[in-house]
């Protein structure tokens, strides 16, 4: 790796753990950062992995020192995700991932309607705590989110955060601080279906992670000082910017200049 590959890596990785805390999708910026820097493509859906779990600690980190983790409904809804993370990092093994990208840059694009169009849902969450256990709907809904993550992890954040608007009743704030919780529960298992299949670069992946890190604790920092209000238009601009990406639209731009 040549050195001005380091600041890059860092830089990437900043962008990501904040957009990643705040929302999601900050793999779309790091996963072309590690092919770039040589890294052949199932190889940086791994490495990614190593930052996605450190970054995932200071996040949890810093949302359970300002009080709005819900640590038992994030371990609940964990356990099915972690099971779906083990299938789909195993599928991405052999998958593509060009035709899944494009499905779900559409499927964001549907999902921000419904950020704009029901304020309230996001805004005044009816849940602090969990206190009943999710009916089987829900954790079925949580599986297939967590096989998606192990898969290819961008824009899992996202949809882990309207499932718990939406599906479980937490306001914006709360579901990031359990999101966070749920990812890197169900990142850890996908690292390790990686490292054991040779598809990790430790070096790299750790001068992500410290960019990762430097994000993840800022935006948890800019979560709790600002709010739900700030947090819901900081995911309505990072849902706008990766549907844009996935679905090629920057470079369909660049193919006109």
């Amino acid at each position: 790796m040549q050195w001005h590959s380091y600041p890059l890596l860092v830089a990437a990785g900043f962008v990501a753990g904040f957009v990643n805390t705040l929302a999601g999708s900050g793999s779309a910026v790091t996963l072309p950062v590690l092919i770039l820097v040589g890294l052949p493509p199932s190889v940086a859906n791994g490495t990614n992995r190593v930052a996605l779990v450190l970054q995932n600690v200071a996040g949890v980190a810093s949302f359970q020192r300002a009080r709005v983790l819900d640590g038992r409904g994030a371990l609940l809804l964990s356990l099915p995700a972690v099971i779906g993370s083990v299938i789909g990092a195993q599928i991405s093994l052999s998958l593509s991932e060009d035709l899944m990208r494009r499905v779900i840059g559409a499927v964001m694009l549907g999902m921000l309607g419904v950020i704009l169009l029901r304020p309230k849902r996001w805004l005044h969450g009816t849940l602090e705590r969990m206190t009943q256990r999710p009916d089987w709907k829900l954790l079925l809904l949580f599986f297939a989110l967590g096989a998606y993550g192990g898969f290819i992890q961008v824009g899992v954040g996202v949809f882990l955060l309207a499932g718990l608007v939406l599906g479980i009743g937490y306001d914006v704030l709360r579901a990031n601080a359990v999101k966070v919780t749920m990812v890197l529960c169900l990142t850890v298992v996908a690292l390790l279906v990686f490292v054991v299949n040779g598809r990790v670069q430790w070096r790299e992946g750790l001068v992500l992670a410290l960019g990762n890190v430097l994000g993840a604790v800022i935006a948890a920092r800019f979560a709790v000082e600002q709010g739900v209000a700030w947090v819901r238009r900081m995911l309505i601009a990072i849902v706008l910017f990766a549907a844009a990406q996935l679905l090629g639209v920057f470079d369909l731009i660049g193919g006109l200049w």
